[in-house]
Protein backbone atom coordinates (compact mmCIF):
# COMPACT_ATOMS: atom_id res chain seq x y z
CA UNK A 1 0.00 0.00 0.00
CA UNK A 2 1.33 3.40 -0.95
CA UNK A 3 2.04 6.16 1.54
CA UNK A 4 -0.76 8.21 -0.02
CA UNK A 5 -3.29 5.42 0.60
CA UNK A 6 -2.08 4.91 4.16
CA UNK A 7 -2.42 8.62 4.89
CA UNK A 8 -5.93 8.69 3.40
CA UNK A 9 -6.98 5.71 5.52
CA UNK A 10 -5.40 7.30 8.57
CA UNK A 11 -7.36 10.52 8.00
CA UNK A 12 -10.57 8.53 7.49
CA UNK A 13 -9.93 6.43 10.60
CA UNK A 14 -9.19 9.49 12.69
CA UNK A 15 -12.28 11.30 11.46
CA UNK A 16 -14.44 8.21 12.07
CA UNK A 17 -13.05 7.82 15.58
CA UNK A 18 -13.69 11.47 16.42
CA UNK A 19 -17.19 11.34 14.90
CA UNK A 20 -18.01 8.14 16.78
CA UNK A 21 -16.75 9.58 20.03
CA UNK A 22 -18.71 12.79 19.57
CA UNK A 23 -21.79 10.78 18.57
CA UNK A 24 -21.59 8.61 21.65
CA UNK A 25 -21.14 11.65 23.86
CA UNK A 26 -24.01 13.48 22.16
CA UNK A 27 -26.31 10.46 22.32
CA UNK A 28 -25.47 9.86 25.98
CA UNK A 29 -26.00 13.53 26.87
CA UNK A 30 -29.35 13.63 25.04
CA UNK A 31 -30.49 10.41 26.70
CA UNK A 32 -29.56 11.73 30.11
CA UNK A 33 -31.33 15.02 29.43
CA UNK A 34 -34.56 13.34 28.28
CA UNK A 35 -34.54 10.88 31.20
CA UNK A 36 -33.86 13.70 33.66
CA UNK A 37 -36.74 15.77 32.24
CA UNK A 38 -39.10 12.77 32.45
CA UNK A 39 -38.01 12.04 36.03
CA UNK A 40 -38.57 15.64 37.08
CA UNK A 41 -42.04 15.66 35.52
CA UNK A 42 -42.95 12.42 37.33
CA UNK A 43 -41.66 13.72 40.67
CA UNK A 44 -43.51 16.99 40.27
CA UNK A 45 -46.70 15.09 39.62
CA UNK A 46 -46.13 13.29 42.92
CA UNK A 47 -45.94 16.51 44.86
CA UNK A 48 -42.26 16.47 45.59
CA UNK A 49 -41.86 12.73 45.70
CA UNK A 50 -43.87 11.68 48.81
CA UNK A 51 -46.53 8.89 48.62
CA UNK A 52 -50.11 10.25 48.65
CA UNK A 53 -52.64 7.45 48.85
CA UNK A 54 -55.55 9.89 48.89
CA UNK A 55 -54.35 11.37 45.65
CA UNK A 56 -53.97 7.94 44.15
CA UNK A 57 -57.48 7.04 45.28
CA UNK A 58 -59.33 10.08 44.04
CA UNK A 59 -57.99 9.75 40.52
CA UNK A 60 -56.72 13.30 40.10
CA UNK A 61 -53.41 12.18 38.59
CA UNK A 62 -52.45 12.42 34.91
CA UNK A 63 -54.33 9.99 32.72
CA UNK A 64 -51.12 8.89 30.95
CA UNK A 65 -49.38 8.04 34.20
CA UNK A 66 -49.47 4.71 35.95
CA UNK A 67 -48.98 4.41 39.71
CA UNK A 68 -48.34 1.60 42.14
CA UNK A 69 -48.59 2.05 45.92
CA UNK A 70 -46.49 -0.34 48.00
CA UNK A 71 -46.81 -1.10 51.68
CA UNK A 72 -43.84 -1.24 54.01
CA UNK A 73 -43.60 -4.96 53.36
CA UNK A 74 -43.35 -4.38 49.61
CA UNK A 75 -46.85 -5.62 48.85
CA UNK A 76 -48.92 -3.87 46.20
CA UNK A 77 -51.60 -1.84 47.92
CA UNK A 78 -53.07 -0.03 44.95
CA UNK A 79 -52.53 0.16 41.16
CA UNK A 80 -53.74 3.03 39.01
CA UNK A 81 -53.28 4.02 35.37
CA UNK A 82 -53.33 2.46 31.92
CA UNK A 83 -50.77 -0.28 32.78
CA UNK A 84 -49.67 -2.15 35.86
CA UNK A 85 -46.09 -1.15 36.59
CA UNK A 86 -43.79 -4.08 37.41
CA UNK A 87 -42.49 -4.19 40.97
CA UNK A 88 -38.91 -5.29 41.45
CA UNK A 89 -36.97 -6.38 44.49
CA UNK A 90 -35.31 -3.00 44.55
CA UNK A 91 -38.77 -1.34 44.76
CA UNK A 92 -39.76 -3.62 47.68
CA UNK A 93 -36.49 -2.81 49.42
CA UNK A 94 -37.14 0.92 49.00
CA UNK A 95 -40.62 0.53 50.57
CA UNK A 96 -39.13 -0.87 53.76
CA UNK A 97 -36.19 1.53 53.84
CA UNK A 98 -35.72 3.67 56.94
CA UNK A 99 -34.22 6.48 54.88
CA UNK A 100 -35.73 8.40 51.93
CA UNK A 101 -35.09 6.71 48.58
CA UNK A 102 -35.59 8.05 45.04
CA UNK A 103 -34.43 6.20 41.94
CA UNK A 104 -35.58 5.76 38.36
CA UNK A 105 -35.25 3.34 35.47
CA UNK A 106 -36.49 2.67 31.95
CA UNK A 107 -38.28 -0.67 31.56
CA UNK A 108 -40.50 -2.30 28.94
CA UNK A 109 -44.11 -2.84 30.04
CA UNK A 110 -46.14 -4.94 27.60
CA UNK A 111 -43.56 -4.16 24.91
CA UNK A 112 -43.67 -0.39 25.48
CA UNK A 113 -40.77 1.49 27.12
CA UNK A 114 -41.82 3.20 30.37
CA UNK A 115 -39.93 5.63 32.52
CA UNK A 116 -40.52 4.60 36.14
CA UNK A 117 -39.63 6.57 39.27
CA UNK A 118 -39.70 4.90 42.68
CA UNK A 119 -40.13 7.21 45.70
CA UNK A 120 -39.97 6.27 49.38
CA UNK A 121 -40.19 8.86 52.21
CA UNK A 122 -38.26 6.55 54.55
CA UNK A 123 -39.25 5.34 57.98
CA UNK A 124 -40.62 2.11 56.49
CA UNK A 125 -43.72 3.97 55.27
CA UNK A 126 -43.93 2.23 51.91
CA UNK A 127 -43.20 3.55 48.41
CA UNK A 128 -44.87 4.83 45.28
CA UNK A 129 -43.97 3.83 41.71
CA UNK A 130 -44.90 6.42 39.08
CA UNK A 131 -44.44 5.63 35.40
CA UNK A 132 -45.12 7.23 32.03
CA UNK A 133 -44.88 6.05 28.44
CA UNK A 134 -41.32 6.80 27.26
CA UNK A 135 -41.75 5.58 23.69
CA UNK A 136 -41.76 9.06 22.15
CA UNK A 137 -38.47 9.92 23.77
CA UNK A 138 -37.10 6.47 22.88
CA UNK A 139 -38.12 7.10 19.27
CA UNK A 140 -36.30 10.43 19.36
CA UNK A 141 -33.21 8.68 20.69
CA UNK A 142 -33.42 5.99 17.99
CA UNK A 143 -33.70 8.61 15.27
CA UNK A 144 -30.78 10.47 16.82
CA UNK A 145 -28.71 7.28 16.81
CA UNK A 146 -29.47 6.73 13.12
CA UNK A 147 -28.62 10.34 12.27
CA UNK A 148 -25.35 10.19 14.20
CA UNK A 149 -24.41 6.89 12.53
CA UNK A 150 -25.13 8.25 9.06
CA UNK A 151 -23.19 11.42 9.87
CA UNK A 152 -20.22 9.37 11.10
CA UNK A 153 -20.18 7.25 7.93
CA UNK A 154 -20.55 10.32 5.73
CA UNK A 155 -17.80 12.11 7.61
CA UNK A 156 -15.54 9.07 7.20
CA UNK A 157 -16.13 9.05 3.45
CA UNK A 158 -15.54 12.80 3.16
CA UNK A 159 -12.42 12.52 5.34
CA UNK A 160 -11.10 9.69 3.15
CA UNK A 161 -11.61 11.77 0.00
CA UNK A 162 -10.11 14.92 1.51
CA UNK A 163 -7.32 12.83 3.06
CA UNK A 164 -6.53 11.36 -0.34
CA UNK A 165 -6.13 14.80 -1.92
CA UNK A 166 -4.27 16.16 1.09
CA UNK A 167 -1.96 13.13 1.10
CA UNK A 168 -1.41 13.67 -2.61
CA UNK A 169 -0.25 17.21 -1.93
CA UNK A 170 1.93 16.11 0.98
CA UNK A 171 3.56 13.24 -0.88
CA UNK A 172 3.93 15.03 -4.21
CA UNK A 173 7.49 16.16 -3.45
CA UNK A 174 8.32 12.80 -1.89
CA UNK A 175 7.18 11.07 -5.08
CA UNK A 176 9.39 13.37 -7.17
CA UNK A 177 12.31 12.78 -4.81
CA UNK A 178 11.75 9.02 -4.99
CA UNK A 179 11.66 9.19 -8.79
CA UNK A 180 14.94 11.11 -8.77
CA UNK A 181 16.55 8.58 -6.43
CA UNK A 182 15.39 5.68 -8.62
CA UNK A 183 16.79 7.47 -11.68
CA UNK A 184 20.16 7.86 -9.97
CA UNK A 185 20.06 4.21 -8.88
CA UNK A 186 19.24 2.91 -12.37
CA UNK A 187 21.42 5.18 -14.51
CA UNK A 188 24.25 6.08 -12.10
CA UNK A 189 23.98 9.72 -13.21
CA UNK A 190 24.70 12.16 -10.40
CA UNK A 191 24.07 15.44 -12.22
CA UNK A 192 20.29 15.32 -11.89
CA UNK A 193 18.01 18.08 -10.66
CA UNK A 194 16.62 17.44 -7.19
CA UNK A 195 13.35 19.17 -6.21
CA UNK A 196 14.21 21.00 -3.01
CA UNK A 197 11.47 23.59 -2.54
CA UNK A 198 10.19 24.22 0.97
CA UNK A 199 11.69 24.47 4.44
CA UNK A 200 9.83 21.58 6.03
CA UNK A 201 11.14 18.05 6.60
CA UNK A 202 10.65 17.10 2.94
CA UNK A 203 12.51 20.21 1.84
CA UNK A 204 15.35 19.43 4.24
CA UNK A 205 15.46 15.86 2.97
CA UNK A 206 15.65 17.10 -0.61
CA UNK A 207 18.42 19.52 0.31
CA UNK A 208 20.39 16.78 2.07
CA UNK A 209 19.90 14.45 -0.91
CA UNK A 210 21.09 17.16 -3.30
CA UNK A 211 24.16 17.81 -1.14
CA UNK A 212 24.89 14.09 -1.03
CA UNK A 213 24.70 13.87 -4.82
CA UNK A 214 27.04 16.86 -5.16
CA UNK A 215 29.58 15.24 -2.84
CA UNK A 216 29.28 11.92 -4.64
CA UNK A 217 29.79 13.69 -7.97
CA UNK A 218 32.84 15.50 -6.58
CA UNK A 219 34.22 12.24 -5.17
CA UNK A 220 33.62 10.48 -8.47
CA UNK A 221 35.34 13.29 -10.36
CA UNK A 222 38.32 13.14 -8.00
CA UNK A 223 38.55 9.38 -8.39
CA UNK A 224 38.44 9.68 -12.17
CA UNK A 225 41.08 12.39 -12.07
CA UNK A 226 43.22 10.27 -9.75
CA UNK A 227 42.96 7.29 -12.07
CA UNK A 228 43.70 9.38 -15.14
CA UNK A 229 46.65 11.15 -13.51
CA UNK A 230 47.97 7.91 -12.07
CA UNK A 231 47.72 6.24 -15.48
CA UNK A 232 49.57 9.14 -17.03
CA UNK A 233 52.32 9.04 -14.40
CA UNK A 234 52.65 5.27 -14.63
CA UNK A 235 53.34 5.38 -18.36
CA UNK A 236 56.76 6.96 -17.90
CA UNK A 237 58.33 4.37 -15.59
CA UNK A 238 56.61 1.54 -17.43
CA UNK A 239 57.95 2.76 -20.77
CA UNK A 240 61.41 3.03 -19.29
CA UNK A 241 61.11 -0.48 -17.86
CA UNK A 242 60.08 -1.90 -21.21
CA UNK A 243 62.99 -0.14 -22.93
CA UNK A 244 65.51 -1.48 -20.43
CA UNK A 245 64.03 -4.97 -20.61
CA UNK A 246 64.40 -4.86 -24.39
CA UNK A 247 68.06 -3.96 -23.91
CA UNK A 248 68.51 -6.83 -21.48
CA UNK A 249 67.40 -9.23 -24.20
CA UNK A 250 70.75 -8.39 -25.85
CA UNK A 251 72.55 -8.61 -22.50
CA UNK A 252 75.59 -10.47 -23.93
CA UNK A 253 76.06 -7.83 -26.60
CA UNK A 254 76.19 -4.96 -24.11
CA UNK A 255 79.36 -3.60 -22.63
CA UNK A 256 79.84 -3.81 -18.86
CA UNK A 257 79.25 -0.09 -18.52
CA UNK A 258 75.95 -0.26 -20.42
CA UNK A 259 74.86 -3.31 -18.43
CA UNK A 260 75.56 -1.53 -15.18
CA UNK A 261 73.66 1.55 -16.33
CA UNK A 262 70.66 -0.51 -17.50
CA UNK A 263 70.50 -2.40 -14.20
CA UNK A 264 70.73 0.87 -12.27
CA UNK A 265 67.93 2.31 -14.37
CA UNK A 266 65.79 -0.76 -13.74
CA UNK A 267 66.40 -0.52 -10.04
CA UNK A 268 65.56 3.18 -9.94
CA UNK A 269 62.47 2.86 -12.11
CA UNK A 270 61.12 -0.09 -10.11
CA UNK A 271 61.68 1.86 -6.89
CA UNK A 272 59.92 4.90 -8.32
CA UNK A 273 57.07 2.74 -9.61
CA UNK A 274 56.70 1.12 -6.19
CA UNK A 275 56.55 4.50 -4.48
CA UNK A 276 54.00 5.78 -6.99
CA UNK A 277 51.78 2.74 -6.53
CA UNK A 278 51.99 3.06 -2.74
CA UNK A 279 51.02 6.73 -2.84
CA UNK A 280 48.10 6.09 -5.22
CA UNK A 281 46.83 3.28 -3.00
CA UNK A 282 47.11 5.51 0.06
CA UNK A 283 45.04 8.22 -1.61
CA UNK A 284 42.47 5.90 -3.20
CA UNK A 285 41.96 3.82 -0.07
CA UNK A 286 41.97 6.70 2.39
CA UNK A 287 44.83 5.11 4.31
CA UNK A 288 46.20 8.52 5.20
CA UNK A 289 43.10 9.26 7.27
CA UNK A 290 42.62 6.07 9.29
CA UNK A 291 42.94 5.87 13.07
CA UNK A 292 41.41 7.69 16.01
CA UNK A 293 41.79 11.44 16.59
CA UNK A 294 43.97 11.96 19.65
CA UNK A 295 46.40 14.49 21.14
CA UNK A 296 49.75 14.13 19.37
CA UNK A 297 53.01 15.69 20.60
CA UNK A 298 54.73 16.79 17.41
CA UNK A 299 58.24 16.69 18.90
CA UNK A 300 57.88 12.94 19.54
CA UNK A 301 56.57 12.46 16.03
CA UNK A 302 59.54 14.39 14.61
CA UNK A 303 61.99 12.17 16.51
CA UNK A 304 60.41 9.05 15.02
CA UNK A 305 60.47 10.46 11.48
CA UNK A 306 64.04 11.73 11.85
CA UNK A 307 65.30 8.33 13.03
CA UNK A 308 63.75 6.62 10.01
CA UNK A 309 65.02 9.32 7.61
CA UNK A 310 68.59 9.07 8.94
CA UNK A 311 68.54 5.32 8.43
CA UNK A 312 67.14 5.43 4.91
CA UNK A 313 68.89 8.50 3.49
CA UNK A 314 72.03 8.78 5.60
CA UNK A 315 71.34 12.50 5.94
CA UNK A 316 71.62 14.51 9.12
CA UNK A 317 68.19 15.55 10.45
CA UNK A 318 68.12 18.45 12.93
CA UNK A 319 65.04 18.91 15.14
CA UNK A 320 64.10 22.23 16.74
CA UNK A 321 60.79 21.70 18.50
CA UNK A 322 58.69 23.03 21.36
CA UNK A 323 55.97 21.15 23.22
CA UNK A 324 53.28 21.68 20.58
CA UNK A 325 50.40 19.20 20.85
CA UNK A 326 47.78 18.91 18.11
CA UNK A 327 44.55 16.94 17.78
CA UNK A 328 44.79 14.51 14.88
CA UNK A 329 45.43 10.99 13.67
CA UNK A 330 48.93 9.99 14.65
CA UNK A 331 49.51 7.83 11.58
CA UNK A 332 48.34 10.52 9.17
CA UNK A 333 50.43 13.25 10.81
CA UNK A 334 53.50 11.01 10.79
CA UNK A 335 52.98 10.24 7.11
CA UNK A 336 52.65 13.94 6.30
CA UNK A 337 55.83 14.83 8.21
CA UNK A 338 57.68 11.95 6.58
CA UNK A 339 56.62 13.16 3.12
CA UNK A 340 57.96 16.63 3.93
CA UNK A 341 61.33 15.23 5.05
CA UNK A 342 61.49 12.78 2.13
CA UNK A 343 60.71 15.60 -0.30
CA UNK A 344 63.51 17.73 1.16
CA UNK A 345 65.95 14.82 0.94
CA UNK A 346 65.12 14.26 -2.73
CA UNK A 347 65.55 17.85 -3.85
CA UNK A 348 68.38 18.91 -1.55
CA UNK A 349 71.53 17.65 -3.26
CA UNK A 350 73.89 19.60 -1.03
CA UNK A 351 74.23 16.77 1.45
CA UNK A 352 73.79 19.19 4.32
CA UNK A 353 71.42 18.75 7.27
CA UNK A 354 67.64 18.90 6.88
CA UNK A 355 65.87 20.84 9.62
CA UNK A 356 62.51 20.14 11.24
CA UNK A 357 61.23 23.21 13.08
CA UNK A 358 58.09 22.95 15.23
CA UNK A 359 56.73 25.99 17.03
CA UNK A 360 53.18 26.81 18.16
CA UNK A 361 51.41 24.52 15.71
CA UNK A 362 53.66 25.39 12.77
CA UNK A 363 55.61 22.43 11.40
CA UNK A 364 58.29 23.37 8.84
CA UNK A 365 60.94 21.34 7.00
CA UNK A 366 63.89 23.37 5.71
CA UNK A 367 66.27 22.28 2.95
CA UNK A 368 69.01 23.76 0.78
CA UNK A 369 67.63 22.58 -2.53
CA UNK A 370 66.87 24.64 -5.64
CA UNK A 371 63.90 26.33 -3.97
CA UNK A 372 60.39 26.84 -5.29
CA UNK A 373 59.50 29.62 -7.71
CA UNK A 374 56.37 31.79 -7.30
CA UNK A 375 54.52 30.04 -10.13
CA UNK A 376 55.49 26.58 -8.90
CA UNK A 377 54.40 27.45 -5.35
CA UNK A 378 50.79 27.76 -6.54
CA UNK A 379 50.71 24.14 -7.73
CA UNK A 380 53.29 22.34 -5.63
CA UNK A 381 50.59 20.72 -3.45
CA UNK A 382 48.51 19.56 -6.45
CA UNK A 383 48.41 15.85 -7.16
CA UNK A 384 51.06 14.62 -9.60
CA UNK A 385 52.48 18.11 -10.04
CA UNK A 386 56.24 18.19 -10.46
CA UNK A 387 58.27 21.29 -11.33
CA UNK A 388 60.01 21.21 -14.70
CA UNK A 389 63.40 21.48 -13.03
CA UNK A 390 62.81 18.33 -10.96
CA UNK A 391 61.06 15.99 -13.36
CA UNK A 392 64.28 14.06 -13.88
CA UNK A 393 64.41 13.28 -10.17
CA UNK A 394 62.60 10.29 -8.64
CA UNK A 395 59.17 10.87 -7.13
CA UNK A 396 55.47 10.40 -7.76
CA UNK A 397 54.21 13.95 -7.38
CA UNK A 398 51.78 12.80 -4.69
CA UNK A 399 53.75 13.30 -1.47
CA UNK A 400 52.97 16.97 -0.92
CA UNK A 401 49.34 16.54 -1.99
CA UNK A 402 48.98 14.00 0.82
CA UNK A 403 50.53 16.55 3.20
CA UNK A 404 47.86 19.04 2.17
CA UNK A 405 45.04 16.50 2.60
CA UNK A 406 46.26 15.55 6.08
CA UNK A 407 46.61 19.17 7.19
CA UNK A 408 43.17 20.14 5.93
CA UNK A 409 41.58 17.06 7.51
CA UNK A 410 42.35 18.52 10.98
CA UNK A 411 41.48 22.10 10.05
CA UNK A 412 45.01 23.20 9.16
CA UNK A 413 46.72 24.51 6.05
CA UNK A 414 49.99 24.19 4.14
CA UNK A 415 52.51 26.73 2.94
CA UNK A 416 55.76 27.03 1.00
CA UNK A 417 58.33 29.79 1.47
CA UNK A 418 61.74 30.66 0.14
CA UNK A 419 64.51 29.98 2.66
CA UNK A 420 67.01 32.71 3.34
CA UNK A 421 70.33 31.74 1.83
CA UNK A 422 68.72 29.34 -0.67
CA UNK A 423 66.39 26.41 -0.44
CA UNK A 424 62.77 26.06 0.56
CA UNK A 425 60.63 26.01 3.68
CA UNK A 426 57.62 23.69 3.22
CA UNK A 427 55.30 22.91 6.09
CA UNK A 428 51.91 22.88 7.78
CA UNK A 429 50.06 25.09 10.24
CA UNK A 430 47.99 22.85 12.53
CA UNK A 431 45.46 23.82 15.22
CA UNK A 432 46.92 23.08 18.65
CA UNK A 433 45.08 20.94 21.18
Amino acid sequence: MSLRSRLALAFAGLATTVAALMGVLGYTATTNQLERAADQALLQDRGGGRPDPDHDQDGRGDDDQSRVLLSASGQVVQTQGPVALPVTAQDASAASSATPVVFSRTQDVDGVPYRIVTVSPGGSQGAVLVGRDFSESASVLNRLAVILTVCAVGLAVIAAILGWFLAKQITKRLVRLTTTAELVSHTGELDVEVPSAGKDEVGRLSGAFSTMLDRLALSQAEQQRLVQDAGHELRTPLTSLRTNISLLERFEELSPEVRERVLADLKGESKELTGLVNEVLALAGGQAFTGEVEPVRMADLAQSVATRARRRTGREIVIIADDTVVEGRRGALERALWNLVDNAAKFDGSGGPIEIVIAGGTVDVLDRGPGVGPQEAEHIFDRFYRPVSSRSLPGSGLGLSIVKDVAESVGGQVHVLARQGGGAVIGMILPTA
